[in-house]
């Protein structure tokens, strides 16, 4: 157990209970408050068409950090769940800056704490977060996971940004946070 959560769970499990987690790289400390579930049965995930180069962190073993290039432009955090070779993890989609705000705010070039980290792009660059953490152990340095320290009200529905299974209702934020990607749409 990380962070009071069992990774080797279903994504969307994870997923839910990542929401209010703190998370800290090299010092640099926030709380998550928005995620997305991806599992190898799912067209909208990097896994479904089997294991690659790319995305072998995905099958690797649970609690690990899986960090691609999106559209060739952005480093994505992801958490990889399930059992090693299943392919499932949890994208870091926003997050809620809290430790080490100079360092985030000059690596973003924003001064706006609500926009330092309001997309999955924005939260690896302000965590310095590149594919050098790929495959890394959540549980080791430069991370650390702690968990939640009250409980918090999680609203659940469609991802976003995808074409492909959107409908799925796999995205998680904590209802209320003014940090997310973009606002939740309820179905």
């Amino acid at each position: 157990m990380l962070a009071e959560i069992d990774f080797a769970q279903d994504s969307s499990v994870v997923a839910r209970q990542l929401i209010g987690v703190t998370v800290l790289v090299d010092g640099v400390g926030v709380r998550i408050v928005e995620t997305e579930a991806y599992d190898r049965l799912d067209p909208a995930s990097h896994t479904f068409g089997g294991k690659t180069p790319r995305n072998a962190s995905m099958f690797g073993p649970p609690a690990h950090a899986y960090v691609y290039r999106s559209y060739g432009i952005h480093w994505c955090l992801n958490f990889v769940c399930r059992e090693a070779d299943h392919g499932a993890g949890v994208l870091i989609r926003a997050i809620e800056p809290l430790f080490g705000l100079d360092v985030m705010r000059a690596r973003r070039g924003a001064a706006d704490k609500r926009l330092l980290c309001s997309g999955p792009g924005k939260v690896c660059q302000a965590l310095g977060v590149t594919h050098a953490h790929n495959g890394l152990p959540l549980g080791a340095p430069p991370f650390v996971l702690l968990p939640r320290e009250d409980e918090v009200a999680v609203l659940a529905g469609p991802r976003i940004g995808i074409s492909k299974a959107m409908e799925v209702p796999w995205r998680f934020v904590e209802a209320g946070s003014t940090f997310l990607s973009k606002p939740m749409r309820m179905v």
